[in-house]
């Protein structure tokens, strides 16, 4: 890994102190980390993406899968799956400092088109955690150091980005990512329909239009969605219920009933049971643990 990139990436979100751990950046799609300390447990159900760690440690779990990767690695998801992630090793003197692009299929697909022809192989695992190679970890610092120069970003963003999602495919995680990119593969058919459920996760689900929306019979539907996300349609929209309604009561304030009727449930006492397996306490516990938190803050 490019030492120059992490010094890059440790230089721009020094200069950000009051960012939290997320820096967004000018470059659409393009998130810098740093934590300072190990975090709790992070819920979420992610978009494509590529993390490059450039210091510290983090561990991630999907399904029956767990990786732990440091510094000089690359965390690849390829599809909308839920994760749970932990920063495992951090410090004010040594922070946890990584680099996150958003993936894009359609840019995979004109590339694919230009350069290789064949299908991608059989089921690939939709995360996967590899070491960065060098073509990446250079491209990577090129688009940090484009951040020095705000007037070139409309210019020459979008062909770094190219160029980044170019030696992904290339190198180790190559299957995964033309798996992604691949036009009428599996994967696109599925993301049709999750762009459905993350936009009308509040709504009642009908799964003849989903497989609709996606192209598919219902029986091959439940197939396939589970094999890309890990997780049935039903299971699938109410993570997206539960982790939109603890975003609800910690950041905007909602109280445990508001934030459950906000997205979707009909019964409170179910919400705050589904709530509980998944994070592990009640909404009311949650909600009261972090008032404390802003007070000592305070």
């Amino acid at each position: 890994m490019s030492e120059a990139l992490r010094e890059a990436v440790d230089r721009f979100t020094s200069a950000y102190p009051g960012a939290g751990e997320l820096t967004a950046t000018a470059i659409p799609g393009l998130t810098l980390v740093r934590a300072a300390a190990p975090s709790g447990l992070v819920h979420a159900i992610n978009r494509p993406l590529v993390c490059l760690v450039l210091q510290g440690s983090k561990h991630v779990t999907t399904g029956n899968q767990a990786f732990t990767f440091s510094g000089g690695a690359s965390l690849l998801i390829t599809a909308d799956v839920p994760t749970v992630s932990q920063i495992t090793e951090a410090s004010a003197e040594r922070p946890y400092l990584s680099l996150v692009l958003e993936l894009d299929s359609a840019v995979l697909a004109e590339l694919l088109a230009q350069v290789d022809g064949t299908p991608p192989p059989g089921p690939v695992h939709s995360v996967a955690v590899d070491p960065t190679e060098t073509e990446a970890a250079d491209t990577a610092l090129r688009l940090m150091r484009l951040l020095d120069r705000p007037a070139s970003i409309g210019v020459l963003q979008a062909q770094l980005v190219r160029e980044l999602h170019y030696w992904l495919m290339l190198g180790r995680h190559g299957p995964a990512m033309r798996a992604l990119g691949w036009p009428g593969g599996h994967a696109e058919h599925v993301a049709r329909a999750v762009a459905v459920l993350r936009t009308e996760y509040a709504q009642p689900l009908s799964i003849a239009r989903l497989a609709a929306v996606a192209g598919m019979s219902p029986s091959s539907f439940h197939l396939h969605f589970r094999g890309v996300t890990s997780l049935s349609p039903i299971q699938f929209q109410k993570q997206l219920r539960l982790i939109e309604a603890r975003r609800l009561m910690l950041a905007e304030g909602f109280g445990a009933g508001r934030a459950a009727y906000a997205v979707g449930y009909e019964s409170v006492p179910q919400f705050t049971r589904e709530y509980g397996r998944m994070f592990g306490q009640s909404p009311a516990r949650e909600i009261r643990q972090a008032r404390v938190q802003i007070g000592f803050a305070a």
